[in-house]
């Protein structure tokens, strides 16, 4: 049998993963599990968003409004030096 390869996952989305984590820990949420549990998204699939997976627009929205905040208050914070997205702005 094969052994799975592992997928290198893009640094930006890298980031992306690392800020919904931090947020989740800032509300008092030492669990991601309970973290989406209280704010029904399946469990595995906010897993999957904290470690870089399954990372759509629609996504990040349902993630931002879980944390009560609009996409410009989600990339506030960590994104707001190297901006990828300024890039693609120009």
């Amino acid at each position: 049998m094969k052994a799975k390869k592992k997928k290198k996952i893009d640094k930006n989305i890298k980031r992306l993963a690392n800020r919904i984590k931090e947020l989740r820990i800032e509300q008092g949420y030492t669990s991601y599990e309970q973290f989406a549990a209280d704010k029904e998204i399946p469990r595995t699939q906010f897993g999957r968003y904290e470690v870089g997976e399954d990372m759509r627009f629609t996504s990040l929205v349902k993630v931002a409004k879980a944390f009560g905040l609009t996409l410009e208050e989600f990339f506030s914070r960590s994104f707001r030096k190297n901006n990828p997205w300024r890039k693609m702005e120009s």
